[in-house]
C-alpha cells in the first residue's frame, strides 16, 4: 500500500519521466464511441415528474425524442423521478390545459409537455411546466433550432426543470473532457475526447500513441490546457482553442512541465514546475509566459487548483504524506487543510468555492472524499479502491471521477452528498482524467 501511495501521488508530475510521447496528431473528428452511463444508486426522496412524448406536426417520428432526453436527464441527477411511459394518463401538448387531479392520482408533483414543429429546415421547440399540487404554470417557453441542436435544446429544457423546481442551475447542456485509451501494449491510442454530459456526441480533439495528461478547462468554455511530450525528453504544456482548432505553447522549461489548472478569470494557469530544481507551484501568465513560484518547500508540491482569484489549494508530501494545502495565489505561507486520513491529494474544488473533492485513501484502497471548507465536514462518497482525478460539475452538485471495473478504466460520478451514484462506461476502450466544463452563457 505504500508503495501505491507514493506512486500514485507522484505519477500526476513525473508520468512524463515514464512515458516518452510522440508527435501528437491535433485533430477533430467524430468518433462512435459512447458514454453509457448507468444509474448504481439514486436519490431515495426523488421528486416524481410526468413527461410526456413531445407532440410532433410531421408524419413518422421526430429525429430525437425530446421528451426522452429530458427524462434521461433528471433521471440520472437523482432528485427526479421521471414516471414510466406506460403509466402515463394522457398525451396533453403544449397549450393544453392539464387535468390536474387526474395527474395528481398518478403520482407526479410536476408535469412537462410540450411540442416539437418543423418548418424548412428550422425546427419550433416549446414546453410548459406545471406544477401539480398548486395547479398552476411554472414557466414555459419556445425557441428555433436546427436539426443539430435538437438534443441541446432538450438539455436546456431538463435545466430550465432542474432549476425551477430545485432554484439551482442545471448543467445538463454542458460537456465533459476525459481521455480514452484503446489497443493494447504498445500498440495503444489514447485520445483527448469532449462529449456532451449524458455521453452522446463525442468528438477527438487530439489523438496520440502515447498517454495524454491532465486536461484543464478555462472559464470560457473554449480552451482547454493540457501537457505534450512533442520533444520527446522535454514536457509542454500547451493550450488549444477548441473553436478555432489552433493551439499555443504556453511553457517548456527544463525538467516537469504538468498539471495545468485555469484561473476564474481565465489569464493565468497554475502549474507544477522542476526547473530551479523541486517540483513547486507557479503561476503562469497565459499571454505573456511570465511565471511567479508560489511556494519553496523541499517537499513535492502539485496539483494546485483555484479556489477563488486569489486562492490556491494544493497537494504537498511535506507533513510527511499527501496532504491537503491552501496558499494565496501571490505566495506566502501555506496552510494544511486536510487532517483525516494518511492520504489527500488531487483536490477540485465546486464553482462557488466551498466544496472540496479529492482522493483520498483509506485501508480498502481510494475513494473520492469531500470536505466543506467553511465547516471543516468531511465525507467520503463512494467505495470503491481505485477512485481518481475527481471534477465538478459547474453547478456543484455531482462529481466525476475516474474509476476501474471490470479491470478497465470507467468513469463514475456521484453527488456531492454521495446519495447519487452513476457508472459512465466507453462501449470501446477505457477512460480516464475526465474534467467537467464549465458553464458556457
Amino acid at each position: 500500500m505504500g508503495n501505491r501511495k507514493q506512486f500514485h501521488f507522484i505519477s500526476k508530475v513525473t508520468c512524463s519521466l515514464f512515458a516518452v510521447l510522440c508527435l501528437w496528431v491535433v485533430a477533430v473528428s467524430n468518433v462512435h464511441a459512447v458514454i453509457e452511463i448507468e444509474i448504481t444508486q439514486g436519490g431515495e426522496s426523488a421528486i416524481p415528474i410526468a413527461i410526456v412524448p413531445f407532440g410532433w406536426n410531421q408524419a413518422g417520428q421526430p429525429p430525437e425524442d425530446i421528451a426522452g432526453i429530458i427524462s434521461a436527464d433528471l433521471q440520472r441527477s437523482g432528485t427526479f423521478s421521471p414516471l414510466n411511459r406506460e403509466d402515463l394518463i394522457g398525451s396533453p401538448v403544449s397549450g393544453d390545459i392539464p387535468r390536474y387531479g387526474n395527474w395528481r392520482l398518478a403520482g407526479a408533483e410536476f408535469l412537462l409537455i410540450g411540442s416539437v414543429g418543423k418548418s424548412g429546415s428550422n425546427y419550433s421547440v416549446e414546453f410548459q411546466l406545471f406544477d401539480v399540487s398548486q395547479q398552476r404554470l411554472l414557466t414555459g417557453f419556445n425557441f428555433k433550432v436546427t436539426d443539430q441542436t435538437l438534443r441541446n435544446a432538450a438539455h436546456q429544457i431538463a435545466d430550465e426543470v432542474f432549476e425551477e423546481v430545485l432554484g439551482i442551475r442545471g448543467a445538463f447542456n454542458t460537456q465533459i473532457a476525459f481521455v480514452s485509451v484503446e489497443g493494447e501494449a504498445r500498440q495503444k491510442s489514447y485520445k483527448l475526447q469532449l462529449a456532451d454530459a449524458d455521453g452522446q456526441n463525442p468528438q477527438a480533439m487530439l489523438t496520440s500513441p502515447r498517454p495524454i495528461l491532465s486536461p484543464s478547462w478555462a472559464p470560457d468554455g473554449v480552451r482547454i490546457a493540457y501537457v505534450s511530450f512533442e520533444n520527446r525528453n522535454q514536457s509542454a504544456i500547451y493550450v488549444q482553442d477548441r473553436q478555432r482548432g489552433s493551439r499555443k505553447k504556453v511553457i517548456s522549461k527544463a525538467g516537469i512541465n504538468g498539471a495545468p489548472s485555469w484561473s476564474p478569470d481565465g489569464k493565468r494557469l497554475a502549474v507544477t514546475l522542476s526547473f530551479e530544481g523541486n517540483p513547486d507551484i507557479y503561476v503562469l501568465n497565459v499571454d505573456g509566459g511570465q511565471t511567479r513560484r508560489i511556494t519553496t518547500s523541499p517537499a513535492i508540491d502539485t496539483e494546485a487548483v483555484w479556489a477563488d482569484d486569489q486562492t490556491l489549494i494544493f497537494t504537498s508530501d511535506r507533513s510527511g504524506g499527501p496532504q491537503l494545502y491552501e496558499v494565496s495565489a501571490s505566495g506566502g505561507r501555506a496552510e494544511r487543510i486536510t487532517f483525516e486520513g494518511n492520504y489527500n491529494a488531487s483536490a477540485t474544488v465546486s464553482s462557488d468555492g466551498m466544496n472540496i473533492a479529492f482522493v483520498h485513501g483509506s485501508e480498502i484502497g481510494y475513494q473520492i472524499g469531500a470536505l466543506d471548507r467553511e465547516s471543516g465536514l468531511f465525507q467520503t462518497l463512494t467505495d470503491g479502491t481505485l477512485d481518481e482525478s475527481p471534477s465538478f460539475a459547474p453547478n456543484g452538485q455531482m462529481i466525476i471521477y475516474a474509476t476501474e471495473k471490470g479491470g478497465r478504466g470507467t468513469l463514475g460520478a456521484v453527488s456531492l452528498d454521495g446519495s447519487v451514484v452513476q457508472s459512465l462506461s466507453l462501449d470501446t476502450g477505457g477512460v480516464r482524467e475526465p474534467a467537467w466544463s464549465p458553464f458556457t452563457n
